[in-house]
């Protein structure tokens, strides 16, 4: 489908608007495009009303600016990338594009190094080093660095979720999350331990099992002293302290610290068989 007919006869009545070049010194058109790029030829932008978008009445410092932008109503993309195909409606987007291909980094970091194919970007790692977070949550006010990280944010609190596995229908509210979901489904393990060789679908589960082998437990506990390699064994240990007791035996009510003394104690009600106490196992008291 075409775009727009009246989108379209934008392009054709504003570039009539615009004033031709008056000087006659023989170097300067008379045509509809202006002196042809003299600075100082101050009929080449034309009066305001020519470099008004008749869209959504944008204004624009020159008709050049004004040309561009018309393309972002009218869809019209007239450079094109020649390794993927690509298109873009702006020179400059190919420009920044092509780095993709060529991995031409020229921004860089002068506080850690670290380079980057779009000065937007470095803007917005250089945030992690001034603490700089000008994205705000009105509901709980935690802030950000990023406006895209403020978007994913807020669907905690919207309970937005508009990523959906299209095999077991489950849905996220990060597109990244999916994407690691659907591991479980197709069964790729892209994370590889350099140690023995173990797979993991996620490079969390991966550091975490990188532990093992270094022996590193950056988790410690704040009462007796103990370290432990995750988060979770943490926790866990914690109620040892704390007397909590959420795993609750359905048959006799006796409580447990953690899931799996509860799982050993129900071999006592099932002679060995826990699946007879059926979702019992589940049960959590919180």
């Amino acid at each position: 489908m075409g775009e727009p007919l009246p989108l379209h006869v934008c392009l054709h009545t504003q570039k009539l608007k615009q004033k031709p070049c008056r000087k006659d010194d023989g170097n300067h058109s008379s045509g509809m495009t202006g002196c042809g790029g003299d600075s100082k030829c101050t009929q080449q932008t034309g009066d305001k009303s020519s470099r008004k978008c008749e869209a959504c009445h944008k204004q624009f410092p020159d008709f050049t600016r004004l040309q561009r932008h018309l393309r972002i109503h009218t869809g019209e993309c007239p450079y094109r990338c020649e390794v993927c195909g690509k298109q873009f409606n702006h020179s400059g987007s190919l420009k920044r594009h092509l780095r993709i291909h060529t991995g031409e980094c020229p921004y860089r970091c002068e506080v850690c190094g670290k380079q980057f194919n779009q000065s937007g970007s470095l803007k917005i790692h250089l945030r992690i080093h001034t603490g700089e977070c000008p994205y705000r949550c009105q509901v709980c006010q935690k802030e950000f660095t990023e406006s895209g990280s403020l978007k994913t944010h807020m669907r905690i609190h919207t309970s937005e979720c508009p990523y959906r596995c299209e095999v077991c229908g489950k849905q996220f509210n990060q597109s990244s999350n999916l994407k690691t979901h659907m591991r479980i489904h197709t069964g790729e393990c892209p994370y590889r331990c350099e140690v023995c060789g173990k797979q993991f679908n996620q490079s969390g589960s991966l550091k975490t099992h990188v532990r093992i082998h270094t022996g590193e437990c950056p988790y410690r506990c704040e009462v007796c002293g103990k370290q432990f390699n995750e988060s979770c064994n943490l926790k866990a240990h914690m109620r040892i302290h704390t007397g909590e007791c959420p795993y609750r035996c359905e048959v006799c009510g006796k409580r447990f610290n953690q899931s799996v003394n509860r799982k050993r104690h129900l071999r006592i009600h099932t002679g060995g068989d826990v699946r007879c106490v059926g979702n019992s196992l589940s049960s959590k008291v919180v």
